[in-house]
């Protein structure tokens, strides 16, 4: 039996990669943004930031805020047929329009 070869970016070359009109300074709003409990979300990863960030097999799944837990967030989603519990910093969450 081999060892693993790779971290949690393993394979994510287009996943988690800025286009070149989004690349540089960091938006203040979108880091500093405020969430309500109930309200849902989806991930979104900003690669220029590794802290909080989700692991990519989540890119694009949605969920609901729970609570504030220090800089990040709880975000309750399902995987399958689990409830999974993720602390998410709010760079790497998208509001969902309309409840869509």
């Amino acid at each position: 039996m081999g060892t693993k070869i790779g971290g949690l970016r393993k394979n994510t070359r287009y996943k988690l990669s800025k286009g070149k009109r989004k690349r540089g300074k960091i938006s203040i709003i979108e880091y500093y943004k405020i969430l309500n409990p109930g309200e849902m979300v989806y991930f979104l990863a900003d690669p220029g930031i590794q802290k909080g960030m989700y692991h990519p097999r989540f890119h694009g799944k949605s969920g609901t805020v729970l609570k504030k837990r220090g800089k990040c967030y709880e975000i309750e989603l399902i995987d399958g047929n689990l409830k999974k519990l993720m602390i998410v910093h709010p760079i790497h969450l998208r509001r969902i329009k309309n409840g869509y």
